[in-house]
């Protein structure tokens, strides 16, 4: 799935859980928090959950079972606070709301990004993933 789909799918999920900004304002607020603010980075963002600790979750995202849900608080962990209050604030919602929208939306993200591969170039290709692996599992 390339980024824009998936921009648009977690667009999508936000706005199912009642997220009502519009998807540019979604987008660029995306933009902002998972990558380097003109677009997202999911392979940082795999590596960044990786090294914190989280590795069996993001493993499961990256696997084809069931995506093993993120608490709110591994979120605001992994994202940093300010993040989170920055996207909440852009967004018009509270802290609570965008955390509820990204704990559906940043897993299922990387689950389409990792499905036909294409998360690969972001890590780093075969390489990076292997190190990514070892972290999960050393």
């Amino acid at each position: 799935m390339d980024l824009s789909s998936l921009m648009q799918m977690g667009v999508g999920m936000l706005q199912d859980k009642g997220i009502s900004a519009d998807s540019d304002t979604m987008t660029s607020a995306l933009n902002q928090l998972i990558g380097d603010g003109d677009s997202m980075d999911i392979g940082s963002l795999v590596s960044s959950f990786t090294e914190g600790g989280l590795g069996d979750m993001v493993g499961s995202w990256l696997g084809g079972g069931e995506n093993a849900a993120i608490s709110a608080s591994s979120l605001t962990d992994m994202l940093g606070s300010d993040k989170i209050a920055a996207f909440a604030s852009q967004l018009g919602v509270s802290e609570d709301t965008a955390l509820d929208g990204l704990s559906g939306a940043l897993p299922q993200m990387v689950d389409n990004a990792s499905s036909d591969g294409s998360i690969l170039d972001s890590i780093g290709g075969a390489e990076g993933a292997m190190k990514m692996i070892g972290k999960m599992f050393g």
